[in-house]
Parts: C-alpha cells; sequence; structure tokens
C-alpha cells in the first residue's frame, strides 16, 4: 500500500518508461565520462534473488537488457551483499570475478569499478563501469563522481520499482486491485482532488 501512494505522489503510474529513459541516460553518460568500453546498471529482484540488466551502455548494450544471473555472482554480486564500492583495475588477479558470467554476456573486461545503489537504505541494485583507460590510477575525486551516479541511477530505479509493484497490484484482483485503480484516477486530478486522494489513501493504508 505504500509503494501505491508513493507511485501516486511521484507520479510514476504513467511515468515507467520516463524512468528507464533515464537509468539508460544515466549509465550512457557515466560510460563517456570515464571513457569505459561500458557500464550498466542491476536490478536486484527480489523475489527470484537475481540480478537483472536494467540498462547497458556499450559493449552488449544491444542484447544483454533484460538478463538475469544469480545475485551472488561475481563482483557485482559482491557489491550487492557486501554494500562497499570497489574498484579493481586487474580482474584477471581478483578471485570475486566470475569470468564465465562475463564470458556468457559477450564481453569479459579487464577492469570494473562497482557501487551499490541504495535506497532508504536498502540496497536495490549495482551500478558497474566496465574499462576505464588505466592511464592513471583511480582517484578520490572518481570515486566521488561514481557516487554521484549511483545516487542518479538509485532514485530512478526505487520509482521505476514502485511503479511496476503498483501496475502489477492495478492488474491484479481483489480489493488491493481496487485500491490501485483510485490511485491511478488520482494523477489525472486537480492538486485539491489529490491531495484529498492521498489522505484517504493514507487511511487506507493504515485499515489494510
Amino acid at each position: 500500500m505504500a509503494d501505491l501512494r508513493a507511485a501516486v505522489a511521484a507520479g510514476v503510474f504513467a511515468a515507467d518508461e520516463g524512468y528507464r529513459a533515464l537509468l539508460r541516460a544515466t549509465v550512457e553518460v557515466a560510460r563517456a565520462i570515464f571513457k569505459a568500453k561500458a557500464a550498466s546498471v542491476f536490478l536486484l529482484d527480489e523475489e527470484s534473488n537475481e540480478l537483472v540488466f536494467e540498462a547497458v551502455a556499450g559493449e552488449g548494450s544491444e542484447s544483454l537488457t533484460g538478463r538475469r544471473f544469480p545475485a551472488d555472482t561475481g563482483v557485482a554480486g559482491w557489491v550487492l551483499v557486501t554494500r562497499q564500492p570497489l574498484v579493481v583495475e586487474d580482474l584477471t588477479t581478483d578471485t570475486r570475478f566470475s569470468r564465465e558470467a562475463a564470458e556468457s554476456t559477450g564481453f569479459v573486461p579487464k577492469g570494473i569499478m562497482a557501487v551499490p545503489l541504495l535506497a532508504e537504505e536498502r540496497v536495490i541494485g549495482v551500478l558497474e563501469v566496465l574499462d576505464r583507460p588505466q592511464e592513471a590510477r583511480f582517484s578520490l575525486a572518481e570515486m566521488d563522481l561514481l557516487g554521484q551516479f549511483a545516487n542518479q541511477a538509485a532514485i530512478a530505479l526505487d520509482l521505476l520499482q514502485r511503479a511496476r509493484r503498483a501496475r502489477a497490484a492495478l492488474d491484479s484482483d481483489g480489493e488491493l486491485a481496487a485500491v490501485a485503480r483510485f490511485a491511478a484516477a488520482l494523477e489525472g486530478g486537480d492538486e485539491e482532488r489529490r491531495r484529498a486522494g492521498l489522505e484517504l489513501l493514507d487511511a487506507l493504508t493504515r485499515l489494510l
């Protein structure tokens, strides 16, 4: 129910494609800024405990979106579990790297930068930047910049998740579906009607 209210408050029922576009733009800009061969955002599917390619720029961008692998796999899995950023300049020497998983994507990177995506203390995914030029060692300034990209991606990914949960409720049966349809109808109302509707949603949250 909280997702329904958040979805309406943020206007995300109708903005699913917009948030996907924001994620794609985020990885494209991250790739360009770091002069990397590829960048990607993974979403954690909690039900299946899998990481899903949600947005990809560069190598594999046409074929990887939507692909899944176990959430504890490779560097992305390590970052997800530990909630710690990781920079590895030479993946051939790092035991956290899963070459098998990389080969299945058609692109085996030499180096990686990865950061967890956090929303309200929940880890919801991972941002990776692959094969940046190695003329100089990774700096604190680059880590700060990567963190800013991670914050942007986490906001978009969290809203996308909320929109999908709300949409799933809307498409289901029962009392929750009826409430979801009411929530969706609020999007088209004026500000006063919208505010009154959100108050009603709050009341329903406490009741249900």
